[in-house]
């Protein structure tokens, strides 16, 4: 008797409990035969697309790593595709056992960290000011920023002009000519100005300053943005070659990018290096691509979580 009662109290109670936002909708939203199979089919086109998409961007990559490890005959046959063939790594020894690669890889890593950092400072700080809509002369520092995205001054004047600073054979003639892109800016400015405003209000009321505002509240809320640009500047410095090309003649301080150019565009680099020359012409150019980009492969996926996370999720309670 007990649980038939107990039994009919919870009917009771489930008819007169409020129907809940989600049965409304589900009871609401009409189901069809007709939109089921469409979105079946929708979402199997989708998968395929995306398979395909996929597969035509991972098969240049694959192919260059299995040319990277495969042996000189396969690939000048036109015999290697996506698997290795006659593993070899003949040109990895050659190539990381000269102890120029190494200084160069180091080179590479201080220049890529310290322009990261540099160009990070300049670019948010620009970009926050300018986001201001009650800042003096606003109009012309956005415009200064878009006359360099259209007009530059040109090889020689730039060459004359980092030689005349002084800065040639040293750290800063790699830095300071490409500190801050002008398409990164707009980027972060366009960001900054869809900012709650509420949010640095009540920070300013609270009795922070404006920098206080920018290092406290704007930039702990913009780790997306932040993470995005770090990688468009690291993979920008770290794969260029033409400033070290042309303000540095030494080859102690070039980056490993302008060695490996070195390495592929002169045959007389390749023998130097031992006598499997033969070897090492044939995939040079891939063991390349391999050395340069494998660091900004492994730094991407710690970055990539900040690409579709949300960046104001929970700062401002509706």
């Amino acid at each position: 008797m007990v649980t038939t009662d107990t039994t009919r109290s919870e009917e009771a109670l489930d008819q007169t409990r409020p129907e809940s936002v989600t049965d409304k909708i589900a009871s609401s939203r009409p189901t069809t035969v007709k939109d089921t199979r469409g979105y079946t089919v929708f979402r199997v086109f989708n998968a395929v697309a995306l398979v395909i998409i996929c597969c035509l961007t991972l098969y240049p990559f694959i192919n260059v790593i299995a040319q990277a490890f495969s042996a000189e005959v396969y690939i000048t046959r036109g015999e290697v595709n996506l698997v290795p063939r006659g593993f070899n790594l003949t040109t990895f020894e050659a190539v990381m056992s000269d102890r120029m690669f190494w200084r160069n890889y180091q080179n590479t890593l201080v220049y890529t960290t310290v322009a990261t950092a540099i160009s990070m400072v300049l670019t948010t700080t620009f970009a926050y000011a300018i986001s201001k809509k009650n800042l003096k002369g606003r109009t012309f520092f956005i415009g200064v920023a878009l006359f360099t995205m259209i007009f530059n001054g040109g090889i020689i004047p730039n060459y004359l002009l980092v030689d005349s600073l002084g800065m040639r054979n040293t750290l800063w003639a790699i830095v300071l000519p490409n500190a801050i892109s002008a398409f990164n800016l707009l980027i972060m400015k366009s960001f900054f100005e869809n900012f709650p405003e509420d949010l640095e209000e009540a920070a300013t009321i609270d009795g922070l300053t404006t920098y206080g505002v920018f290092l406290r509240i704007v930039l702990p809320l913009s780790k997306a943005v932040i993470a995005t640009m770090i990688l468009f500047y690291a993979v920008f410095f770290w794969n260029q070659w033409f400033p070290a090309f042309l303000y540095m003649d030494r080859a102690e301080l070039y980056p490993v990018t302008m060695y490996l150019r070195n390495l592929m565009a002169a045959a007389t680099s390749t023998e130097a290096l031992g006598s499997d020359s033969a070897q090492i012409n044939a995939n040079v150019q891939a063991v390349a691509m391999v050395l340069t980009m494998l660091p900004i492969i492994c730094l991407y996926p710690f970055i990539q979580k900040y690409f579709v996370s949300g960046v104001m999720l929970g700062a401002v309670k509706q």
